[in-house]
């Protein structure tokens, strides 16, 4: 295969991936006034930021082991003590920190 037709099938695929991705959130934009705004819909739509940062956050503390773990466990004890979400996660991050440099 040529270099340059390599290449230029990289720039339509990062193309078509664009036109996606603007796709997706203008469609969000057009139909969310449509969407209803009371019952099991919007207690689904309410929880749906929760389970999404659980989703980005549960595989990188599953594979952080115990350390990940622990420091999970305080930074959301911290955060549900105090309401300081940036004091939190420097306790997550120092307590991750710490068992690294132990082990």
């Amino acid at each position: 295969m040529n270099v340059a037709v390599a290449g230029v099938g990289v720039y339509l695929l990062i193309a078509a991936a664009a036109l996606a991705t603007y796709a997706l959130r203008l469609g969000g934009l057009l139909l969310g006034d449509r969407l209803p705004t009371t019952g099991r819909f919007r207690t689904f739509m309410d929880a749906l930021p929760g389970t999404i940062l659980l989703s980005l956050v549960a595989p990188g503390v599953i594979s952080s082991g115990i350390a990940g773990c622990v420091a999970a466990t305080l930074t959301g004890v911290c955060a549900y003590k105090t309401g300081n979400v940036f004091v939190s996660m420097l306790l997550g991050m120092a307590t991750v920190a710490a068992a690294r440099y132990m082990s």
